[in-house]
């Protein structure tokens, strides 16, 4: 007998994620009942994707309830925040229980290894699309945003940005054919299951002036944070961690203005630079200034930053 919605929700869904004691109600009723903790601001985030957008046809579900909650996750962490619950609108274009029962693997072990509860959502039918509503929090006040940069203070990274892109084009068989086969699967890890940095994020809030995190390129995402904070950035192109897999000219186009890595890119006051030094995966590639753009230090010589960034409605 084939699932129906409330079915399909039953057996897949209602005891997905963690198991969490400031859950009143969850999934099953018209709304969640959640207790938000004391003295505490509310983080609420949200991601859509869409299969041919963010995802290629055909992918492993498993990966794809991984990233969409894990694309949640990162933007909880650019904020400093701690995840809490989850909500899913999932559009399918049929019922497929082998095919639920990998994404629910995927995403409900992701939401187990952060403590995140699903706690309600909706189903409808259409072209696979993936709504997902990360809420959390973090104290009162103490957010980190992208609007506090000031001139001189030091940009860092975390991870080897552009990883993820390079994974997608070996997916998609646009270059990398030559790269051994182990090293090319060890890239297309980066973009199938990105690792959220949210204990980072909690790490930098008493440390960082500025955080974003990068889902749409570097030198994207990188434009948007010194335009928030009102300054300009200068970024050393050397300095830029090498893909693992690539030499430092083939890994340059990846690292500027690929996207998915959803690593953190953050602004430290000079004077907790050496303390940021100390966290582990992070590499100081820069420092604000006065003024406003991106401009790019490579080789002893700089030039203005000109790629934007992924826009879905540029022309």
């Amino acid at each position: 007998m084939p699932l129906g919605e409330f079915q399909l929700i039953d057996r897949f869904f209602r005891a997905c994620g963690a198991d969490r004691d400031d859950v009143r109600l969850g999934v099953g009723d018209d709304g969640a009942l959640l207790r938000t903790p004391p003295g505490d601001d509310l983080v609420a985030v949200s991601d859509t994707l869409v299969e041919g957008v963010h995802f290629p046809q055909g992918s492993d579900p498993r990966s794809i309830g991984h990233r969409s909650l894990a694309v949640n996750l990162s933007d909880i962490a650019a904020m400093g925040g701690v995840p809490r619950w989850a909500l899913l609108s999932l559009t399918l274009p049929s019922v497929d229980p082998a095919w639920l029962s990998a994404f629910a693997s995927g995403f409900g072990d992701l939401a187990i290894e952060h403590g995140v509860a699903l706690v309600g959502g909706d189903t409808t039918r259409g072209p696979l699309t993936l709504g997902v509503q990360v809420l959390g929090s973090v104290a009162a006040g103490k957010g980190l945003r992208r609007s506090g940069a000031r001139p001189g203070d030091a940009l860092f990274v975390s991870g080897r940005p552009g990883e993820a892109a390079a994974g997608l084009a070996s997916l998609m068989a646009r270059g990398l054919a030559d790269l051994p086969a182990a090293e090319r699967r060890v890239l297309e890890a980066r973009f199938l299951y990105p690792q959220p940095r949210v204990a980072l994020g909690q790490a930098l809030l008493p440390l960082a002036s500025a955080c974003i995190d990068i889902s749409d390129g570097l030198v994207g995402d990188l434009a948007k944070l010194a335009a928030a904070s009102g300054c300009a950035a200068l970024l050393e192109v050397d300095a830029l961690p090498r893909l693992s897999a690539l030499d430092a000219v083939a890994s340059r186009p990846y690292a500027l203005h690929g996207g998915d890595d959803y690593e953190l890119l953050f602004t430290v006051p000079q004077a907790r630079a050496a303390a940021v030094m100390a966290l582990p995966d992070v590499t100081r590639i820069g420092e604000m200034r006065a003024g406003s753009g991106v401009t790019l230090l490579e080789g002893g010589r700089t030039s203005a930053a000109a790629h934007a960034g992924f826009d879905h409605f540029a022309g």
